[in-house]
């Protein structure tokens, strides 16, 4: 591990690994398999809301250093994550964005920009507040996690797209395989992301409450 990122605060290591992990999990994941507009979407989903949205907090962590997030921005943001995860999947907005570039890119965006604040406000949470923010991340995985159930149990493909305009969404049509493989990549990457970020912090929260009892 690098020097930098082993004396760096508990919730940059957490989001760093958890970001990590995902990279890793995709990799193994969709190599031999072709995936659908449904699975690709969740592609790009994933890989903003768990990849790239952590690794630019922790990039901007000097300059996030000073700013002060009320204690009930970390809820904010993350019920607003999976408010725009949720509403991106559900098969009206899909159907209605699917042949609309400026719409669909507008609302990958727009889950992009909530998905790095909810990460900063995990980043800027004080010893004080870890625990919120552990609360929070596992609160958040649960319902990612049961976005990608829903998929995989559906019995029939819910969505019935011919494909998306916008440039990286261009494989089609969706079936219930691509359903299906939209929804094993969600729960997959649910516990490499927030789940490990929550356990690594959860660990720095158990050694701060060990210490005075080890040098007392």
């Amino acid at each position: 591990m690098p020097l930098a990122l082993r004396h760096s605060p508990p919730a940059v290591l957490a989001a760093f690994l958890s970001a990590v992990g995902v990279v890793l999990a995709g990799i193994v994941a969709l190599t031999p398999v072709e995936v659908g507009p449904i699975s690709l979407q969740m592609v790009h989903h994933i890989g903003l809301m768990n990849v790239a949205a952590p690794l630019l907090a922790v990039a901007l962590t000097p300059a996030l250093a000073s700013l002060a997030f009320p204690p009930l921005s970390l809820w904010l943001f993350g019920g607003a994550q999976m408010a725009l995860l949720w509403t991106n999947h559900a098969p009206p907005v899909a159907r209605a964005i699917s042949q609309q570039p400026g719409l669909q890119l507008g609302a990958t965006l727009a889950l992009a920009a909530v998905a790095f604040l909810f990460w900063s406000a995990v980043l800027s949470a004080s010893r004080e507040r870890r625990w919120g923010a552990i609360a929070g991340l596992l609160v958040t995985g649960k319902l990612a996690c049961l976005l990608g159930g829903l998929l995989i149990f559906a019995t029939r493909d819910l969505y019935g797209l011919p494909g998306f305009a916008f440039a990286f969404c261009t494989a089609g049509p969706s079936t219930l395989e691509d359903q299906q493989l939209a929804g094993l990549l969600m729960i997959t990457a649910c516990p490499l992301s927030y789940v490990t970020a929550a356990v690594v912090l959860a660990a720095a929260a158990l050694e701060d409450a060990a210490a005075p009892v080890r040098h007392g």
